[in-house]
């Protein structure tokens, strides 16, 4: 029996969706949309061959190696603010897929991590883990995270809001 050409379209589709994801652009000065495959890196590692376990257990940058030796900073996760550690932690030593943007600026290249999968028959899962280990550390906590964490609060009340103790911003 011959399935009816809308059953066929819809599994196509689904096919199709789950091979497929677009970073979006925020239009940043030097953005470039990217995809690529690359293994998961302790930054302090690859650099200076002071490497510790599972890539510093969260605790360090972490960068994404590509085959042809191409080493990106992964500074920046979904998440407002927050970096791509908790994304991509689990995966390190590993290869993996990312998508995002790559930032091209003459004076340093960096990577903001949007999605991640593991293979290609694999879906997409949008980078937005720290939010989840926030909540999961910081129960009953609001948004913006920032503006309500305990560490930035304790870091801002002690070292100031521009990280530089005695300056504050101007008066409103």
């Amino acid at each position: 029996m011959k399935k009816p050409i809308a059953a066929i379209l819809a599994n196509v589709l689904i096919l199709i969706s789950a091979q497929v994801y677009a970073a979006k652009p925020w239009n940043l000065k030097h953005e470039e949309v990217a995809s690529f495959e690359a293994k998961v890196v302790d930054v302090l590692c690859e650099l200076s061959g002071d490497c510790a376990d599972n890539c510093g257990g969260g605790k360090r940058v972490l960068g994404l190696l590509k085959a042809d030796g191409t080493l990106h900073l992964a500074v920046k996760g979904g998440n407002n603010f927050a970096g791509a550690v908790s994304d991509l932690i689990p995966h390190c030593g590993k290869s993996i897929e990312v998508d995002g943007l790559l930032i091209k600026n003459p004076l340093a290249t960096i990577f903001f991590v949007q999605g991640v999968r593991t293979g290609p028959d694999v879906e997409w899962m949008d980078a937005k883990k720290f939010k989840e280990d926030w909540l999961v550390a910081n129960p009953g906590g609001k948004d913006p995270w920032f503006r309500n964490d305990p560490v930035v609060k304790e870091i801002i009340e002690q070292d100031g809001v521009f990280g530089l103790p005695g300056v504050e911003p101007p008066a409103q």
